[in-house]
């Protein structure tokens, strides 16, 4: 077995890896609270999608609710989906929080949830983002993501899901 040991190599034969990885990501404001306001979400949008590009990923759609984001990405396989959403959040929390554009400090909760979608359904997905406040007519935010985990067939505790707004 061959386990090169140097990072010129490694490198190396990464610019020989070709990948297609779509990931559709959820995550929402801490406590659920509807902060995202609909006069500062184009330069919202174009802050995330400056993050993700500068990440080396490319961005297809992204869309919100007042609570909570949804988004696609093609992704690289340089950077883990965690390592990315550390830096999306982070980065985006602190460009609200400079501008003052949410009352009080404005943070994203830690969990988030990440969907692989084939090729084949982009146009589906892409169509589904950008109808969020159609469809959040219908279904809540922990419904459509309760709905995520058993689609995707992804065990879950109960008491860590997204907990509803009282």
């Amino acid at each position: 077995m061959y386990c090169p040991q140097d990072i010129n190599e490694i490198k190396k034969n990464m610019a020989n890896t070709y990948t297609q990885l779509y990931v559709h990501y959820d995550f929402a404001v801490q406590d659920r609270l509807c902060l995202i306001n609909h006069k500062w979400q184009d330069n919202l949008y174009r802050n995330m999608s400056g993050i993700i590009d500068q990440q080396g990923h490319k961005l297809y759609v992204i869309n919100r609710m007042n609570d909570h984001i949804h988004i696609l990405i093609s992704m690289t396989p340089k950077q883990a989906p965690s390592d990315l959403m550390y830096h999306l959040k982070r980065s985006s929390s602190l460009w609200i929080n400079h501008n003052r554009l949410s009352f009080g400090k404005f943070s994203w909760q830690e969990v988030f949830g990440a969907f692989s979608v084939g090729k084949s359904q982009l146009s589906e997905k892409i169509k589904y983002i950008e109808e969020q406040q159609q469809h959040h007519k219908k279904a809540s935010f922990r419904g459509e993501y309760l709905h995520f985990l058993k689609e995707y067939d992804i065990e879950y505790d109960e008491r860590y899901i997204f907990t509803p707004i009282e």
